[in-house]
């Protein structure tokens, strides 16, 4: 077996580059210390196309190199810290070139390890994400492996299928490798054997294929009952991870308010405190400039809101149930890109780049200052490529919602004996299926070539088409049923009686999906709504009593400083923290709602929200 084999075992170096095998000569050795044992169980646990020996050899050579480098600077800094830095009496008797040395090797040490560690790192973060994306497929997998368990293949062909499927991404490359590693051995339940004992989904897909791979032996009907029953048990564990996901929701929510209030109110004490401590107004140098430490507290607080609020997005992309995310791609060229500008957001993301350019130039060359012109750029290029983005969805909305009915009628007369091809174009001419029209006359028209026997490849190409067509993840997730369990032989009626439960349950989900999240679309807003309103009243209000207490304490004699509070800039920093605030809120919604082409049209309408409060009310 050579080395392009993922294989984790000793292969041949026959293929390695000239670098490969010198680092295979020099370190390969170490693939086999007991160390390393943790490590090449996560490497069986990932899809790499190299050996684990020249994977170790690569990264013992990297840390050497990285070593090198940072003994260098260990060495350097180590120089230069002792010409500058006067040591105590008991350090300065150390001689100098010991003390570099010494940081020198300690440095490399460091360095070095760290990089071999984060190899381990990198193996155990793979093999995390092959097993959390083997999670996500295997219950539609399953659904597909229990449908063609009503033809006539076998459990080999049946297999093939699911591996020539790229809507099951790691389920399908772990059941590639069951066949090729069939193919090598001669036998299937070896294949099965094999990836059960290597893949990192040690709960889940491995008892799956042994459990195939027993029930495959017993007969057809006992592994059609098999995966039935596994099917149902998938669909209620994914059901319990969705209500503990949810339930997860609802904290983050909580602490997400929580995180970006404070910081806005944080900056209303200093400012408010500053009149009785005129510490915080003292001068403190940044590599940026001269400012106070007020100051460096409220930007640090304008950060902290942004990184808050980024990192609470991410938290709830993450959460979203698999399947409900549409990932659009830009097609290829740039007239095309520019043709569907008004249709794809991924094409609009880049069309309107120069406008929103544009647009933060002119407001500079008008006199605004550097955050308002930067934010107003963002808003005339967010809200322009996020409205792009809602007007797709409720297209691809429709569409989903006719694709039920159209399913639901193709099913229809499929029960009633008709072949799939003359229910389709019957369909297409008597049912009125509103945005979905145009797509199933185009399937009525490719479809009908494919009507004469042993064309089972042009029916799925129509298919293929069609599901390209629609675009949306639940044609995507249903429709790849059809092509494959016809051409299996299933049983026409089953198929579709399968296919209708499986739309209507994924578009109830989407459905169910929707109406929650739209909950936490208000806590953005309301959040960031609320703290516009906290800020501009007490910026209004209570900065211009304070600044009258301190005026008049200078004729009293009272210990306030009167200079502490400059209007005009304690406005101007709140103003910047509440625009942050807008960025994260806006972030959190529209991730909540749809995804980061929608956060880029809520944060943009709430930042242009807020600098219209603002500047109506003469804080900026």
């Amino acid at each position: 077996m050579d080395s392009a084999t993922p294989s984790g075992d000793r292969g041949s170096t026959d293929r390695l580059s000239v670098p490969d095998r010198a680092l295979y000569a020099l370190f390969a050795r170490h693939a086999d210390a007991g160390r390393h044992r943790t490590d090449r169980r996560r490497y069986r646990g990932t899809d790499l196309r190299t050996s684990f020996d020249v994977f170790l050899a690569r990264a013992y050579g990297l840390s050497w190199l990285a070593g090198l480098v940072c003994a260098t600077v260990g060495w350097a800094g180590a120089t230069v810290a002792l010409r500058a830095v006067s040591l105590p009496a008991p350090v300065d008797a150390v001689p100098g070139p010991a003390v570099t040395v010494g940081v020198a090797l300690v440095a490399g040490l460091a360095g070095k390890r760290a990089v071999v560690r984060a190899a381990g790192l990198y193996l155990r973060w793979l093999a995390s994400a092959r097993r959390t994306d083997i999670e996500r497929t295997l219950p539609g997998a399953v659904r597909y492996l229990h449908v063609l368990a009503s033809g006539s293949d076998g459990p080999r062909e049946m297999l093939r299928r699911v591996a020539a499927t790229g809507a099951y991404g790691e389920t399908a490359v772990a059941v590639r490798t069951v066949l090729n590693t069939a193919s090598l051995a001669g036998s299937l339940d070896e294949g099965l054997r094999r990836v059960a004992r290597d893949t990192p989904s040690r709960d889940l897909l491995a008892p799956f294929l042994l459990k195939f791979d027993e029930h495959a032996d017993q007969g057809e009907r006992e592994l059609a009952a098999y995966l039935e029953m596994e099917s149902r048990m998938l669909g209620h564990r994914r059901d319990r991870a969705r209500q503990r996901a949810e339930g997860f929701l609802e904290l983050l929510a909580e602490v997400f308010m929580v995180l970006l209030v404070l910081p806005a109110l944080l900056v209303i004490v200093l400012t408010v405190m500053a009149v009785i401590a005129p510490g915080l107004s003292a001068p403190v140098q940044t590599p940026l400039g001269t400012t106070t430490t007020r100051g460096l507290v409220v930007y640090a607080s304008a950060a902290f809101v942004v990184v808050a609020g980024l990192g609470a997005s991410l938290v709830v992309l993450g959460l979203r149930p698999p399947g409900q995310t549409v990932d659009y791609e830009r097609p290829g060229g740039a007239l095309a890109v520019l043709a569907s500008a008004l249709s794809n957001p991924a094409s609009a993301a880049v069309v309107l780049l120069v406008p929103g350019v544009a647009a933060g130039a002119a407001l500079v060359r008008a006199g605004f200052d550097p955050v308002t012109a930067a934010l107003g750029a963002y808003t005339a290029y967010g809200v322009p490529v996020g409205l792009v983005a809602v007007r797709r969805a409720r297209r691809d909305d429709a569409k989903d919602a006719e694709l039920k009915d159209f399913v639901h009628a193709v099913s229809g007369h499929v029960n009633l004996g008709r072949p799939f091809p003359e229910a389709v174009e019957l369909v297409a001419r008597d049912v009125d299926l509103g945005a979905l029209n145009d797509d199933v006359a185009d399937l009525a028209l490719n479809i009908g070539l494919a009507t004469e026997p042993g064309e089972g490849s042009t029916r799925a190409a129509a298919l293929a088409r069609f599901t390209e067509r629609v675009g949306t993840p639940l044609a995507e997730q249903t429709v790849g049923l059809v092509a494959g369990a016809l051409d299996a032989g299933s049983d026409a009626g089953t198929v579709f009686d399968t296919l209708q439960t499986e739309v209507g349950r994924l578009y109830h989900q989407k459905r169910k999906l929707r109406s929650a999240m739209l909950v936490y679309v208000a806590v953005g807003w309301t959040t960031a709504l609320l703290v516009v309103g906290i800020t501009v009243a007490v910026g209004l209000r209570v900065f211009d009593g304070f600044s009258q207490l301190a005026a008049l304490s200078e004729s009293t004699g009272y210990l306030l400083d009167g200079t502490a509070v400059d209007l005009s800039r304690a406005r101007y920093r709140l103003y910047v923290v509440t625009q942050a605030t807008m960025l994260g809120s806006g972030w959190f919604a529209g991730v909540a709602s749809r995804g980061w082409y929608e956060a880029l049209l809520h944060s943009g309408v709430l930042v242009a929200v807020c600098y219209a409060v603002f500047a109506a009310t003469g804080m900026v």
